[in-house]
């Protein structure tokens, strides 16, 4: 993953001098501007993993807010890279009540993990049957790259601007400072968080369902999920989630282990013989439509974006240049993971016994239970997660510089409880509301996954190279400029595809699910167990 991450000679380009850049606040090789980072960061072309040449990298504007440490609300002109330096956010917290830049590398590795490892590692299985599993397994891997590749230039963006709280404040730097991208952006973020949410109060339900039978009214066993989830998002800081983030990724691998072992054992899936022997594709079978191949092409890609809540996570960390040790370690494992359980469960399930997720093609019920159990804490962290990103970022926005944020004041808590609660309840009214969720989740994500999978990321790459070499940074550096330009366009087009083939599939599923009266109504007390 070199594209475009070159070593920048110590001679700046001829339209941006050094004294040009520091006129802008924008010099990142003066120790005191730069804070904790001045001269000793890794370049992105070594993947952050002990480079031992250090470039400069200056900002692609000036900063447009305080960091989280801030005590004046947003920025004016007067403010300098040394007013956001990540030393100076370390020396404004030292004496704080609640801190927040207190995440190891490795705790910050916990909430990716946490993050990736969920139950949408299930529904690859589903995936592989519908694109063949060589195609399935070669997508797996083409994804799993483009994010590394994404996720390095998040962090890269962020270590030039330690002050972005969120991926809000990026949306804002990168479309020129202008409001309407932070309201744009912020929309975005909040719906997309809020529909997570949703689905796993849904899911939640889903499993309780499955373990009881039917014992009670989906509604309530939603209610349940929701009221447990909002109870576990009140710690403040990533670093107190972090723990239960390391559980809840724990009991998730040892699921989707279970499963495996499951699939693998039983003499056959659920449902046999009544659709013939297990039918294995290594291609996508003979008219496969393009609405199901982009959906599971999607489904896969949605497992891997995650980008949503990277600047979220790094302005928490302690030391953000170690970042992509977290995101290497997180980034292997998924593609080792997603591929063989997507692989074997497939090889005992078929093309014709198949479901997502795939706990429903156990035939023995005692191991679809035992398995789908150990579930639980994620189908209750994940939405915990997202709903902290969505309160922490209304949070600062309400009480930012006030001492509610920095110490434990009955207002504060209260407004912090307040926030998780409406999330939480608007999230569980969108989960009864809509029939036809799971296809509305794919629809949302494929109107914003487009833009915080890989949009946002070309764009920023272009910014900063651009803020590095000048007007001329297409072909400043030959090949290597060349090379990392086309690439970072082709990951803007890649953006689109997805708002464009992916928004057209979902809203087609949509059609065809109407079209078939398999969606139920709003509110129902139904089952949706397994």
């Amino acid at each position: 993953m070199a594209l475009g991450f070159g070593h920048k000679s110590a001679e700046a380009p001829n339209d941006i001098t050094p004294e040009s850049t520091q006129e802008k606040g924008t010099n990142f090789t003066d120790d005191k501007a730069y804070g904790d980072f001045a001269g000793n960061v890794d370049s992105a072309e070594n993947g952050g993993r002990g480079g031992k040449r250090s470039r400069r990298m200056n900002r692609i504007d000036r900063p447009n807010g305080q960091s989280i440490a801030g005590q004046g609300g947003l920025s004016n002109d007067s403010d300098t890279d040394a007013s956001v330096s990540i030393g100076k956010q370390l020396e404004l917290e030292a004496g704080n009540a609640i801190k927040y830049r207190t995440c190891s590398w490795q705790k910050t590795a916990a909430l990716l993990f946490s993050e990736y490892i969920c139950l949408a590692i299930m529904s690859f299985p589903y995936s592989y049957s519908v694109l063949g599993l060589v195609p399935g397994l070669i997508l797996t891997v083409v994804v799993a790259g483009l994010v590394l590749y994404t996720s390095l230039i998040v962090w890269e963006f962020c270590l030039r601007h330690p002050e972005v709280k969120d991926v809000c404040d990026i949306g804002q730097m990168l479309f020129w400072n202008q409001k309407w991208a932070w309201y744009f952006t912020a929309i975005m973020f909040l719906l997309n968080n809020t529909f997570i949410q949703g689905f796993h109060c849904l899911v939640g339900a889903k499993y309780l369902n499955t373990m009881t039978n039917g014992g009670l009214c989906t509604i309530g066993f939603s209610a349940i999920m929701a009221v447990i989830s909002f109870v576990c998002s009140l710690p403040r800081t990533f670093c107190a989630l972090a723990r239960i983030a390391t559980f809840s990724a724990f009991f998730t691998f040892v699921s989707v282990l279970l499963a495996t072992i499951f699939a693998g054992i039983e003499p056959h899936p659920k449902g046999y013989p009544a659709m013939g022997e297990v039918v294995v594709l290594i291609v996508p079978a003979a008219g496969t439509t393009f609405v199901a191949g982009m959906n599971a092409f999607m489904n896969i890609s949605y497992t891997f974006i995650g980008q949503i809540t990277i600047p979220s996570f790094i302005a928490e960390m302690k030391e953000p240049k170690d970042f992509p040790k977290a995101l290497w370690a997180v980034t292997i494992a998924e593609v080792i993971l997603f591929s063989l359980v997507g692989a074997i469960i497939y090889a005992y399930t078929g093309t014709n016994y198949n479901t997502a997720p795939a706990f429903g093609s156990l035939g023995n019920e005692l191991y679809l239970k035992v398995s789908f159990s150990f579930m639980i804490p994620t189908l209750i962290f994940l939405g915990v997660l997202y709903a902290s990103v969505s309160a922490r970022f209304l949070f600062f926005r309400f009480f930012g510089g006030t001492k509610h944020m920095t110490s434990h004041t009955v207002v504060g808590w209260a407004g912090w409880a307040g926030i998780l609660a409406v999330t939480w309840v608007c999230a569980f009214i969108i989960a009864e509301v809509i029939p036809f969720f799971a296809d509305l989740l794919s629809l949302m994500s494929s109107l914003f996954d487009s833009f915080f999978g890989f949009i946002f990321w070309g764009v920023a790459y272009l910014r900063m190279r651009r803020a590095d070499y000048g007007a001329g940074f297409v072909t400043s550096r030959g090949a290597k400029s060349i090379t990392g330009a086309v690439f970072n366009v082709i990951l803007i087009l890649i953006g689109l595809l997805f708002l464009t083939a992916g928004t057209y599939a979902s809203v087609q599923s949509i059609i065809d699910g109407y079209n078939s009266a398999s969606f139920g109504g709003p509110f129902s007390c139904a089952s949706n167990g397994l």
